[in-house]
Formats: structure tokens, sequence, C-alpha cells
């Protein structure tokens, strides 16, 4: 358990002098496709699958299906780590 500690003190002097500046934006999910468009009128809206971490547009045979997701605009999804889902591309 001390030299994990070591190793972890040693990580953080070495990679985590710069920590503070990583940092998502917050995404605000919405759930309806309206709410979203209104709020981000000039971004393309996206289905986020918050369990399988990645995002499908409007066209993709998942979009706005499942439990575990949101409609927020594409450049918080992006920004935030989302990847974008390329099954169901038409």
């Amino acid at each position: 358990m001390r030299i994990r500690a070591t190793i972890c003190a040693a990580a953080i002097l070495l990679f985590g002098a710069d920590i503070t500046s990583v940092a998502a934006l917050p995404l605000t999910p919405f759930r309806y496709e309206a709410q979203a468009q209104r709020y981000c009128p000039g971004d393309r809206i996206v289905w986020l699958d918050f369990r399988k971490g990645v995002y499908y547009g409007k066209g993709q045979k998942l979009y706005g299906q499942g439990f575990d997701g949101s409609f927020v605009c594409r450049k918080e999804a992006v920004s935030s780590g989302y990847r974008r889902s390329l099954l169901g591309l038409r």
C-alpha cells in the first residue's frame, strides 16, 4: 500500500502540474429535441448515450432511443469527450 501511495505521489508530481486546467464543459441534457434546439440554435442536436459514451446524429437508427440518454448540443458532447457512433449511418 505504501508503494502505491509513493507511485501516485510521483505521478502527480511528474504529470499533475497542470491538472486543474483539464476540465470538460458541462453537458446540458434535454428530454425533448425541441428543447435542445432552442438552447443551441446554431448547433446540431445529437442523442447522447451515457452508458455507451457515444452520440448519434439525426438519421441514425438509435437516435432518440433508449433510457440512458438525452438530447444535447453536438459541441457540448464533443468537448465532453463523447465520440460519434458509426453504427446506423445512412
